[in-house]
């Protein structure tokens, strides 16, 4: 098994930052405000063939009784418990503070093998500074920069070391396989809908920080998953609000993170709040998610804390505001209570397989031409369109690409006449359908633009 390495420290010691440049990516936030990261986040890294697993996580308040610190106390509980060595960061420049040596005390009580890294000791090798540290009574300090990545190759040997079987050499590179590689599940929506109560529900334990306050989850949080032999990433994000209420500068990086994090993902869940209804924000953010071309699922949480007029309420809201996701699948759940997940699942994978859907060319265009025998297309001018032949063009989300003539006179009713005739013949559910038209050149027409 990879070892793993957890980081530990008060709050803007830097772990992010070194998170960041063990797993070579910007995978968690770095900013100059303390508090930044919530959730314990992990990353994939390598030390000369060495594969590991480093896990980040919130500034560390052993003490902390209530509030958003206790619970993220107990991320961090949890990821030192995970960990085979422990990596204990302080701040050189800051200097030794009483947070400091309550974290210390702690990791002594607990036994865990741990090192004491000095970060932000770029250009002081052998200060005075570090001597402090030694009171800790952790052994060794050792000196790095995480931003400039100095001193980074020895502290790694010596973490791995602490660890009593060796990891395995990474293997030799593989073809990709698009049937092996995991799905990418990213949930979404406004603050405070239950996205991390979700994920939580599915994983089975309390992995993300669920706190009755909007914001909480600031970051892009990435979880491996696997359900019924089929793996996933599940990707808890930040939630979106109105732009003039974003008012923190973290909180404009948070948001960067979640449309990112939609961008790349294979399915979206956009969870809506069945207390509030569908409101403006959500309908941007179904908006964004159309425009990436992402499979989505809806899910409207909190269904069992309103009455029927309510839920009657929000399917007039839902079919009234977000009629442009028609090929979404609709359910009702709670997060909380564990209601409705199962079919959940089933829409996405359907949505996944959907927007993976291989479309033959010969089966393409024989639809489109008894498309064209059913319902020809409006004359346009002195043309009237003449579409012959259509293939695929891509995939995630489908693409189809039809050639003809006269083209640009098709109007938008006959694109949506012939996206539902390709819907129902792919059963295409959950998923954007692109119709992209390309008229063919007049070989006889000698003019020249």
């Amino acid at each position: 098994m990879k070892p793993v390495v957890a980081l530990v420290g008060r709050p803007n010691v830097g772990k992010s930052t070194l998170f960041n440049r063990l797993t070579r990516s910007r995978s968690a936030l770095v900013a100059d405000y303390p508090g930044l990261t919530r959730d314990r986040h992990y990353g994939q890294a390598a030390l000369d063939g060495r594969e590991y697993i480093v896990i980040d996580t919130g500034g560390f308040e052993p003490d902390a009784r209530s509030g958003i610190f206790h619970v993220m106390a107990g991320q961090t509980r949890q990821a030192v418990a995970e960990a085979d060595v422990v990596l204990f960061m302080v701040d050189v420049r800051a200097g030794l503070s009483a947070q400091d040596h309550e974290i210390a005390g702690w990791l002594r009580r607990l036994g865990k093998p741990a090192l004491l890294v000095a970060n932000k000791a770029e250009g002081m090798q052998g200060s005075a500074h570090l001597a402090e540290f030694y009171e800790l009574g952790l052994g060794e300090v050792i000196p790095i920069s995480a931003s400039h990545g100095q001193g980074l190759h020895g502290l790694l040997e010596a973490a791995l070391d602490h660890v009593d079987a060796a990891a395995e050499p990474l293997p030799d590179a593989a073809p990709d396989d698009d049937q092996d590689a995991p799905i990418r599940l990213a949930v979404a929506g406004r603050p405070n809908v239950g996205k991390s109560t979700l994920i939580n529900s599915w994983l089975g334990e309390d992995r993300m920080v669920v706190f009755d306050e909007p914001g909480t989850t600031r970051d892009a949080i990435v979880v491996p998953f696997q359900r019924k032999g089929q793996h996933f990433e599940l990707i808890d994000t930040a939630g979106l609000r109105r732009r003039r209420r974003v008012f923190e500068a973290v909180e404009k990086f948070s948001v960067v993170k979640t449309l990112q994090a939609i961008e790349n993902a294979h399915v979206v869940v956009l969870m809506l709040d069945a207390t509030e209804g569908v409101t403006d924000q959500d309908a941007h953010i179904a908006a964004f998610i159309l425009e990436s071309g992402r499979a989505v699922v809806l899910a409207v949480n909190k269904w069992d804390a309103v009455d029927d007029y309510q839920r009657e309420l929000v399917r007039r809201s839902l079919q009234a505001r977000l009629a442009f996701l028609r090929f979404a699948q609709l359910h009702f759940i709670s997060a909380q209570r564990r209601q409705g997940l199962g079919p959940l699942w089933s829409s996405i994978l359907q949505a996944y397989r959907s927007a993976a859907c291989k479309m033959p060319t010969p089966k393409l265009t024989r639809l489109l031409q008894e498309a064209v025998r059913f319902q020809a297309p409006r004359r346009s001018g002195m043309y009237r369109p003449k579409l012959r032949y259509a293939h695929q063009g891509g995939s995630n989300p489908p693409l189809i690409i039809i050639h003809g003539n006269s083209l640009e006179g098709v109007s938008d009713a006959y694109k949506r006449f012939l996206e539902g005739r390709f819907r129902q013949e792919f059963d295409l559910t959950g998923t954007p359908l692109r119709i992209e038209f390309k008229t063919s050149g007049n070989p006889y027409d000698r003019r020249r633009s």
